[in-house]
């Protein structure tokens, strides 16, 4: 039996990307093993990657409010131009597509985290079959 943190430093290497082969490596545990932890905790895994990932976006992009603050401020600049001009201009139709390429970006950086969690621990009077993802 192995220790618990040697099962959640597998499941934080594996969001993280590793491959099976150097986490067998760094924790001393066979692939084999590893593959049915993968099995057993893939709920974990599941959260854990999106939380992986959600770090990664904010370290590259930064976090999604401030994004989404910048994105915004744009939009708000390039549509107050656009109340100023004549829109037979053909820079308008240009600000026109600036504007509707800065709704799809701040759509999209404010974007849904998913969740997800094993049926047997949502209580019974939440549990609804057809859904199993909990969007926050």
């Amino acid at each position: 039996m192995h220790a618990p943190e040697t099962r959640q430093k597998f499941v934080e290497r594996r969001a993280q990307g590793w491959s099976f082969v150097r986490i067998a490596a760094e924790l001393g545990v066979a692939k084999s093993t590893l593959i049915e932890w993968s099995r057993q905790l893939r709920f974990e895994l599941q959260n854990q990657t999106a939380i992986e990932m959600d770090e990664l976006k904010n370290r590259l992009l930064g976090h999604r409010q401030h994004r989404a603050n910048a994105l915004a401020e744009k939009l708000a600049a390039v549509e107050a131009e656009l109340r100023q001009r004549n829109l037979s201009s053909v820079s308008t139709q240009g600000l026109y597509a600036l504007s509707s390429s800065l709704q799809r970006q701040i759509e999209a950086a404010i974007g849904d985290l998913s969740f997800v969690s094993p049926v047997k621990d949502i209580p019974s009077d939440e549990y609804v079959e057809e859904v199993q993802q909990w969007n926050p």
